[in-house]
């Protein structure tokens, strides 16, 4: 492995959190609308899986989903992770 991995790792976890914001407001939306709906699963396996930190941002700004516990477990426990490999990959390689 070489520094790449943590470029790659790093660009995937902006390109998960970006993702992950926008279908929070998508979802917003539907909601506000009373239309189809993103899956529960589907939000907190995208924050979970990379895009914690977008999960956590647009739950914040658009008001979406705070008052669920599992939302706010699942996407701190996901941050969390994923910061410790992020540092973890800084230490290994620069």
């Amino acid at each position: 492995m070489s520094k790449w991995f943590l470029v790659i790792f790093a660009g995937f976890i902006l390109f998960m959190s970006f993702t992950t914001f926008i279908l929070y407001k998508v979802d917003k939306v539907k909601a506000e609308k009373k239309k189809w709906r993103i899956r529960e699963s589907t939000l907190l396996g995208l924050g979970f899986f990379g895009g914690a930190a977008g999960a956590l941002a647009g739950m914040e700004v658009f008001r979406h989903k705070t008052k669920h516990w599992y939302f706010w477990a699942i996407n701190i426990s996901g941050i969390l992770w994923q910061a410790v490999l992020m540092i973890y990959l800084i230490i290994k390689f620069i």
